[in-house]
């Protein structure tokens, strides 16, 4: 029994590339990030439904909307990271989004905000709870994990999140007409308690590994702003991100008007978005387990950050030219699982050589503001397209172009980020260390 459970152990470690001591830490990560995409992708259906029952017309609107709330709740987050120690700063945030749930439970239950309003604020309030709460676990995951780490176990922490993101839409897939969408909240806020246990046990972890309690970074509430647009690099690191919303939000309108064109009754809106969650993270989790890692540390980021939005320019210009239903699912597809298989984990890695203030509250402002900024921005970009008369084709040629460019700031990013990498290694300031251009 001894001999087969460390032959396991072992085929484990090869296979992921885990050194002994890293093994507990790797499991908690891994198991903390399937618990809070798992609470996620319970929401996530119900959320692109409520979309559309707020109106279709209305989406660019809701985008807007949640780009202001970010706008307003950053700050407060800022103040937080500068109040309180990483192991009080966790649980609060995570432990504010339960009672947020808990409370649009009972709205839901007890009808006590109109149906198409409350469907609304739904809407924006889990398009800031995805970004608030992965945004924090990955600040959580730079700062505990070093740069040689993050290239070996990214790939597998995220993974973790996929098996939660498989888990979750299949949850909702099979419960959603026994339960009704009402009582899924229950379940997404059990699995966000299941996280904060896995925090609080890695918060053990990095106290015996790094011998001390990790102290509050102080400074102010804008600081992450004010770092962000000194540094080239962290300006490159926004440019990243709004090209891939921008692409993303083209996709995004696409789909809803086709999914409210074909499928009439709620529920089934509700089971064809979580069956194509479910598609797209079955994809995801066998790239993260056997090939992120490996594409990091055998060909660098350059490579690893260029390499999504090349396959998306291909899927544009073939959209462009063959604008069907069949051809959008694929090309939705790929570009989703790309980004959390090998983009994110990518994109996490650039702040793996920067300091706590860049890791928190400058990557929590890139994670939130810009890329609900840029949601917001590109939407009403298709909306003035569209209006315009440019159909899909046209805005699928818009879409390749600006997968080039996409690819190309991806390429220079990676580049500076082993630079920064190098400089590392010397006794440098953290001003010099974040002051890499792009």
């Amino acid at each position: 029994m001894k001999k087969g459970h460390s032959v396991s152990v072992n085929w484990i470690y090869t296979l992921v590339s885990v050194k002994p001591k890293e093994g507990k830490a790797l499991a908690l990560s891994f198991a903390y990030f399937f618990c809070l995409l798992c609470a996620y992708y319970v929401l996530r259906p119900i959320r692109d439904e409520m979309g559309i029952q707020g109106g279709v017309d209305n989406l660019q609107w809701l985008f807007t909307a949640t780009f202001i709330t970010m706008l307003c709740v950053v700050p407060i987050f800022g103040w937080a990271c500068s109040r309180y120690a990483r192991a009080q700063l966790l649980p609060i945030v995570y432990g504010f989004f339960i009672l947020n749930i808990l409370l649009f439970y009972f709205c839901y239950r007890f009808d006590l905000v109109p149906s198409q309003y409350l469907a609304r604020v739904f809407f924006v309030w889990v398009s800031v709870f995805n970004l608030f709460v992965v945004s924090v676990f990955w600040s959580f995951m730079v700062d505990i994990f070093d740069s040689e780490q993050a290239k070996r176990l990214f790939g597998f922490i995220a993974a973790g999140g996929s098996a939660g993101a498989i888990t979750g839409p299949a949850l909702t897939t099979s419960l959603v007409k026994s339960l009704g969408t009402t009582n899924l909240l229950l379940i997404s806020s059990l699995f966000l308690v299941f996280a904060l246990v896995c925090i609080y046990q890695l918060k053990t972890w990095t106290r015996s590994s790094q011998g001390q309690e990790t102290e509050a970074i102080g400074g102010g509430i804008f600081d992450g702003v004010k770092l962000v647009v000194r540094s080239p690099y962290l300006l490159g690191v926004c440019c990243y991100v709004l090209l891939y919303t921008t692409l993303a939000t083209f996709l995004y309108f696409t789909q809803a008007e086709i999914v409210q064109d074909t499928f009439a009754d709620s529920d089934e809106r509700t089971q064809v978005f979580a069956i194509m969650d479910l598609i797209t993270n079955v994809l995801t989790i066998s790239i993260q387990v056997f090939v992120t890692g490996r594409i990091a540390m055998r060909f660098g980021l350059p490579i690893t950050l260029a390499l999504v939005p090349a396959i998306v320019v291909v899927g544009f210009v073939v959209l462009s030219f063959y604008p069907v239903l069949i051809v959008l699912i694929l090309v939705q597809v790929l570009r989703r699982a790309g980004n959390y298989a090998i983009a994110r984990p990518g994109r996490e890695m650039l702040f793996s050589v920067l300091g706590r203030e860049q890791k928190y509250k400058s990557k929590n402002f890139i994670d939130t503001v810009v890329y609900r900024g840029g949601d917001a921005v590109s939407a009403w970009i298709h909306a003035g397209l569209t209006g315009i008369g440019v159909v899909t084709s046209g805005i699928a040629a818009i879409g390749a172009a600006l997968g080039v460019l996409w690819l190309l700031v991806g390429w220079k990013l990676g580049q500076a980020r082993e630079q920064l990498e190098r400089i590392t290694t010397e006794p440098e300031t953290q001003t010099a260390r974040v002051s890499g251009s792009v």
